[in-house]
């Protein structure tokens, strides 16, 4: 059976793996601009992304998703990450970006 992580948890992994990488993985809020992804995910060589962290099986709100999109446009990457699982291969492919 699989191990289900809070989101407290998947972010706990996040930070800790993105240290590990030699990056740092800051908290990401915006007043006045609300919907923003949670974390800044900041690797070595100027690697740059977004991610929103959930529960396991949760969903984006529409907002989250219109912020997504809008970073999206502007050419950044951006993940929502529900699962520790999902971690190294998103990470890796940040790095090759």
């Amino acid at each position: 059976m699989a191990v289900v992580y809070s989101e407290k948890r998947v972010e706990q992994v996040l930070i800790k793996t993105v240290k590990k990488m030699g990056g740092i993985c800051p908290k990401f809020v915006s007043p006045g601009f609300d919907g923003v992804p949670d974390r800044l995910v900041l690797l070595p060589k100027g690697k740059v992304a977004f991610v929103e962290l959930k529960a396991k099986g949760k969903k984006m709100r529409p907002l989250q998703v219109k912020r997504k999109r809008q970073l999206e446009k502007l050419g950044f990457l951006v993940y929502c990450i529900d699962d520790v699982s999902q971690i190294g291969g998103i990470l890796s492919e940040i790095q090759s970006s």
